[in-house]
């Protein structure tokens, strides 16, 4: 099972506030472990939302509206798309964030197609899926 490890933003993230250099080597370390446990699938900081654009989709129109964009807790920070056996080892992985106080993250299944019903999806689609994955999957480097 994919889950992916959403890490909010924070008023320091957004006012473009880079972590400590003890934050950054806790995260290395934390980054290292996923990786030697073989479960770390990607792993990426975002900038902040000063450089983004949030896009609406209308009526077969979209309208763009540059950033920044209030409400920091409600914005994606970074994010670990990682691959385990269950919700609770992935939580477990979670409690070792060495996150600082106040700091929050998001846990969510990622959707596989085998998990839509199977007459929606082709035996032939998934297996193209599967091809698709196990020729474009690339080993972690951090």
């Amino acid at each position: 099972m994919r889950y992916m490890i959403i890490v909010k933003g924070t008023v320091d993230f957004e006012a473009g506030v880079m972590p400590g250099s003890e934050l950054i080597a806790a995260m290395g370390k934390f980054n290292e472990a996923l990786i030697d446990a073989g479960v770390l699938l990607a792993a990426e900081g975002l900038q902040p939302s000063a450089n983004g654009a949030r896009v609406k989709f209308s009526g077969g129109a979209f309208t763009v509206t540059d950033g920044p964009f209030s409400e920091a807790k409600e914005l994606v920070g970074g994010f670990w798309i990682i691959e385990v056996k269950s919700k609770q080892e992935a939580l477990d992985w979670v409690r070792r964030i060495p996150f600082e106080d106040g700091e929050e993250a998001e846990l969510r299944k990622v959707s596989e197609a085998s998990d839509f019903p199977a007459d929606e999806i082709s035996g032939e689609a998934l297996a193209r899926e599967q091809a698709w994955r196990d020729e474009n999957q690339k080993p972690v480097t951090l």
